[in-house]
């Protein structure tokens, strides 16, 4: 990555960082089920923190939330890899800020969290064989999360990197007065 990419990001991470809090504290707010920020202030977090931050900072705040809305389970481990996973993904688009390639991320993230979560759940319980057939059964009766978690996922992932694109825009003009004063 050149120097002066690296200093862009570098200059805007308080803002990354504020906006990843800020979103995925959102969780705690009413919400239809499965349409959260969370998937995608993993993806924004990665796209734009440096580091490992970028993988920190979504875990810790789902941490500190997951006992305000139901606790753990043991599904835990499972959901937060998927988030990290996300993180991962976003790291693929630290330079870019291409609708398509941040809306196929945002597809990509949402897609790995149905497969892993969904297969978590048909391996932990007895509600379905444990065969293909049950797997597919399994992954079929959650389609309607899958299409609730993908419309979240799009339109966080849409209000995340947009406001940072404007926010980070604002403040770029806003040194630049200043230092031409």
């Amino acid at each position: 990555m050149p120097q002066s990419n690296i200093d862009q990001i570098q200059k805007h991470t308080p803002l990354a960082i504020g906006l990843t809090v800020v979103s995925a504290m959102a969780r705690l707010l009413p919400h239809p089920p499965n349409f959260t920020p969370v998937g995608s202030a993993s993806l924004f977090a990665g796209a734009r923190i440096p580091g490992l931050w970028a993988y920190l900072i979504p875990i810790v705040v789902m941490a500190i939330t997951d006992p305000l809305v139901g606790g753990y389970s043991a599904a835990t481990p499972v959901i937060y890899a998927s988030f990290l996973i996300s993180v991962w993904i976003g790291r693929r688009l630290a330079v870019t800020e291409s609708p398509i390639r941040i809306g196929g991320a945002a597809f990509l993230c949402s897609l790995q969290f149905f497969l892993m979560t969904n297969c978590n759940f048909w391996y932990s319980s007895s509600m379905y064989p444990h065969s293909f057939a049950g797997l597919m059964a399994s992954y079929t009766a959650a389609l309607p999360f899958f299409g609730r978690t993908l419309a979240g996922d799009l339109f966080f992932t849409a209000v995340l990197f947009g406001l940072h694109a404007i926010l980070r825009r604002q403040l770029d003009a806003r040194i630049s007065t200043a230092a031409a004063h």
